[in-house]
């Protein structure tokens, strides 16, 4: 069903979650994995305008991005990597465009309330931004938490 599928990782527990889904899914529909993760803190979003070097966290992201990758191509998945930088909801679904991707497929943290109305979360702003399917898969609670986890598509 799906051929191309993208998927922004964090570099946090979150991606677990997504990776665990994601990974069946892709060997399921022999599909090809496009890992982006995007960098928004001040020097990734003001590189280019000011020629500023990678940051430290920049780097960090990379070096995530790419053993993230080496480990799923040594599983016997298709992967690329692609580390981005600026406004994430922008990134995201250029890259899906640009890459050729037919589905989205993110980690999401689960409500976080006050922050996720004041400025919204990326996921929300992805499923609203993009023409490609937005596949949800929410972290796990929290061991001791009582709150339902899974799946949901937008």
């Amino acid at each position: 069903m799906y051929k191309r599928i993208l998927v922004p990782l964090e570099n946090t527990v979150t991606d677990r979650a997504i990776l665990d889904h994601v990974t069946q899914l892709a060997r399921h529909d022999n599909a090809s994995l496009v890992l982006i993760h995007v960098a928004d803190g001040f020097a990734a979003r003001n590189m280019q305008q000011l020629k500023l070097r990678e940051s430290e966290e920049m780097k960090k992201d990379r070096e995530y991005l790419e053993a993230t990758a080496a480990r799923l191509n040594g599983e016997g998945l298709q992967v690329d990597a692609v580390l981005a930088s600026g406004d994430p909801t922008a990134e995201i679904t250029a890259a899906a465009d640009r890459e050729g991707c037919d589905l989205i497929a993110m980690g999401t943290h689960g409500h976080r309330w006050l922050k996720d109305f004041l400025f919204g979360s990326v996921a929300e702003e992805v499923r609203h931004r993009t023409l490609v399917p937005v596949l949800m898969v929410r972290q796990p609670p929290a061991a001791g938490s009582n709150t339902a986890s899974g799946a949901t598509s937008a």
